[in-house]
Order: structure tokens, then sequence, then C-alpha cells
């Protein structure tokens, strides 16, 4: 594998998945953006607001990473770490700016890496083995994860005929 191909690629999804999911939040009616799928399981907007908690966790643990010659990272779990109803009570509009604002910070702390820093290690409590790539490429694929959950609620058929129903007059 070309590393300098692989790093250009997950920076290019860096850069690219708030305009993929900002967008494809808005389109998700207002009456539907809070409602779970099933309890237990997370609503577009706590999928949305997630983006934007994790956010600062990955920034964290690249300082960690570049600050200590032995860097341990320990493992987030929002099901076990945070309360319940934590997400819901974000506000989607700041926090839909907020990622967008700080992925445009990330990326410009990204883009000013030296090559070999891609490589640097840690050791993480659930991976055998962890990267500044790896930790990077989880960033884009944790971004896209979340954006087809969002998209799975948006295009819920029952949901949609429920919402389209109550937008039409009686």
């Amino acid at each position: 594998m070309d590393e300098n191909r692989s790093v250009a690629d997950v920076m290019d999804a860096i850069e690219r998945a708030p305009q993929v999911v900002v967008p494809l939040v808005r389109e998700v009616p207002t009456s539907l953006l809070k409602r779970r799928p099933k309890p237990g399981k997370w609503s577009a907007h706590e999928h949305a607001c997630h983006l934007v908690v994790v956010h600062r966790l990955f920034l964290d643990r690249l300082e960690q990473m570049l600050a200590s010659p032995d860097p341990v990272i320990t493992p987030y779990d929002p099901g076990s770490d945070d309360s319940d109803d934590a997400l819901l009570c974000l506000d989607l509009d700041e926090s839909l700016d907020l990622y967008v604002r700080d992925r445009a910070l990330l990326v410009q702390r990204l883009r000013a890496l030296a090559p070999a820093v891609w490589r640097t290690v840690a050791e993480h409590g659930e991976y055998s083995h962890y990267s500044v790539i790896i930790m990077f490429r989880h960033v884009a694929l944790h971004d896209f994860f979340h954006a087809y959950r969002i998209e799975e609620l948006l295009l819920h058929r029952v949901w949609v005929e429920e919402w389209r129903e109550a937008q039409t007059p009686r």
C-alpha cells in the first residue's frame, strides 16, 4: 500500500465528511429528528451530535500521541460513558456548526503533520495496534457510518409516510 496515497485518501474523506453529513441531517423532517427507532437506539439528532462530541476526543488523542513516548489510549463507549439522553440535550444547530468549524481546524492540523507522524503508534485498550493513520481512518469511517445511520432514519418508510400524512391539510 502506498502510505502517502492512503494518508491523502483519509484526509480527503475527513475533509469531505461535513459536506455529506450536514445536508443529510438537514433533510430529516424536524418532527423526526429526535425520534428513536427503538429504545436504546439513537435518533438522527443523536447520531449528528455524537460526531461533535467525539471530535474533541480524537484531537486530544492526537496530541497525546505526539506528546508521550508511550501513549496509552483509553477506549470510549458512549453507551456506558454518557447518560442515555446526553446527546438529545445538545442543540443540533450549534453542534453542526461546531462540527464544521472543528473539522476545518482538524484538517488544517493534520495537513501540517510531517509524513513520519502518521506512523506514530500508541497502545489502545481495544485494538491490537493503533497509529495516527489508523485513528484518522477510523474518524473518516466513523463519520460515514453515522451518516449512513442518519440516512436509514431519514428513509424509514413508516416514519416518512406518517410525516407526510401529518403535513397533508385535512
